[in-house]
């Protein structure tokens, strides 16, 4: 089982987009990056865990977490004219781009905002940290996907014990 985070501006997809989703599943597609392709493609396998991550948020935070449903395959979207990810070097018989489906597993009671994640030791060398990083689909190591669901756990406790 590998793990992985995601990341979406939440005014495009938020994780509560993804909760009123049928299923609470839906396809991540319009990655365009090479190497963010290669991992939906190569690596990303049903059951792997995955860090929803809301990019354009105040504070950008890690908001949940979902699950692989289905490894990757061709992203229609590259296909059509009139969608915001097309691609016209892309064809049905030689798709450029791939996508996944995920599936909601939790969302959390508190987003963990990046600030907050730059101060936990355990989180040193995650990619989400690393000054420049920009990649849409992102590598989590099991240790600091631990970690992340540990503080999750702790904020939630938080807001219970405040309220």
């Amino acid at each position: 089982m590998r793990y992985w985070l995601l990341k979406s501006e939440p005014d495009c997809f938020s994780i509560h987009d993804l909760a009123k989703c049928p299923k609470k599943t839906t396809y991540w597609d319009g990655v365009r990056n090479y190497q963010a392709r290669n991992f939906m493609r190569d690596q990303m396998q049903v059951g792997d865990g995955v860090l929803f991550y809301h990019s354009g948020a105040n504070p950008p935070a890690i908001v949940g977490t979902a699950k692989i449903a289905k490894a990757g395959y061709a992203d229609h979207t590259a296909l059509i004219a009139s969608e915001n990810h097309y691609d016209p070097k892309s064809t049905p018989e030689e798709p450029i781009w791939m996508m996944v489906d995920i599936k909601l597993d939790q969302i959390f009671a508190e987003p963990l905002g990046l600030d907050s994640l730059r101060k936990v030791a355990a989180l040193d060398g995650m990619e989400l940290l690393r000054k420049g990083s920009r990649l849409s689909v992102q590598p989590v190591t099991k240790p600091q996907w631990e970690t992340v669901l540990k503080l999750a756990g702790k904020a939630a406790s938080a807001v219970k014990k405040a309220k």
